[in-house]
């Protein structure tokens, strides 16, 4: 019978995905994670600050980013103040310090606001694997490898793996909400 795993790894690596991007969103709390898209243009080619500085968090509401090659200081500020984080970077000449203040109202409409557009995004992926994976299981049916049944029953399993993971992305979603939310 057909063959659905490549079509739910596809969308486990989406909901994968969606966290990932998810726990970028800064919650009021200093974490590493918001620094994980941030590149650092380091001799030319760009770099994941994680892979140039060594990260701390002294206290809840900062985090101390200290580069293990000087030069690559100012490089790091200037992607953070590029990012969308909406952080002013304090640089004392060795080390670069973040304070995260705590989220206004309208800030945290702002990150929900987000959390649904990447929600939205990951959902029409999902979809458009399912779409994938409809149309192969057509061109199946046509060449005749598998029969109108079998297409049939495909279309219905693609059609729940797809709901399922739907659910899924629903549920990461709402839980950042509510962490946003919340503090």
């Amino acid at each position: 019978m057909s063959d659905y795993s490549q079509f739910e790894n596809k969308m486990k690596k989406t909901c994968e995905s969606l966290s990932t991007q998810l726990a970028t969103l800064r919650a009021g709390r200093a974490n590493a994670a918001v620094l994980d898209q941030i590149q650092v243009d380091y001799y030319g080619s760009p770099t994941p600050i994680q892979q140039v500085a060594s990260i701390a968090t002294p206290d809840p509401r900062t985090l101390v980013i200290q580069p293990w090659d000087g030069s690559v200081l100012k490089g790091i500020e200037k992607a953070i103040l590029a990012s969308d984080l909406g952080l002013n970077p304090q640089n004392d000449g060795r080390m670069i310090r973040l304070v995260f203040p705590p989220l206004t109202e309208e800030r945290r409409k702002d990150l929900v606001k987000q959390t649904k557009k990447y929600a939205e995004e990951s959902k029409v992926a999902i979809r458009n694997i399912r779409r994938d994976a409809i149309e192969k299981f057509k061109k199946q049916q046509k060449s005749s490898e598998i029969t109108e049944d079998d297409y049939k029953i495909a279309e219905k399993d693609v059609q729940k793996l797809t709901d399922d993971f739907i659910k899924e992305i629903d549920k990461i979603a709402e839980k950042k909400e509510k962490e946003l939310l919340e503090i």
